[in-house]
């Protein structure tokens, strides 16, 4: 049991390290940002991510028609 939690560990380190040499390597080397709303392509379509658009649904509308209330 302990050898299969051994190695399993040793290939997730392995993994994690392969992964960062790219950055380990640069200057001023970081994580590439995969964000929807930074990626200029998809803000040139329009698209932004989800949490921006939930934030922009959310918002007072000063147009909007005030509904009645139905009390009796």
């Amino acid at each position: 049991m302990f050898s299969t939690f051994l190695i399993a560990a040793v290939f997730l380190l392995a993994g994690v390290a392969l992964l960062s040499v790219g950055i380990w390597i640069r200057k001023n080397g970081h994580f590439p940002n995969i964000h929807v709303g930074k990626n200029p392509a998809m803000r040139k379509r329009g698209i932004g991510c989800v949490e921006t658009q939930d934030a922009q649904a959310r918002r007072d509308n000063p147009r909007a028609v005030k509904e009645r209330s139905e009390t009796k």
